[in-house]
């Protein structure tokens, strides 16, 4: 047992630098507070919104969402450990 717990530690580690590196090689959103009130020049249904899924910012949003969900359930595993 003291080998698995091991082992999910460097997971758990290596997630949480991938979340890091993940997030910072992300482009910041620049709406800011205009988009609050729905003042914002685009409307949602641009080329690039349809397809940002497939570029390389979407890529590095679902790698978010990947590497996060990893990083929740192997923290849920280390504690029950």
């Amino acid at each position: 047992m003291a080998i698995a717990k091991i082992v999910i530690t460097i997971i758990y580690i290596i997630a949480a630098l991938a979340i890091i590196a993940v997030v910072l090689m992300q482009e910041g959103k620049s709406a800011g507070l205009g988009s609050i009130g729905g003042a914002s020049s685009s409307s949602g249904s641009s080329y690039w919104d349809k397809n940002k899924k497939h570029s390389l910012e979407g890529k590095f949003e679902r790698w978010t969402k990947l590497t996060a969900a990893l990083f929740v359930i192997l923290a849920l595993v280390l504690m029950v450990l």
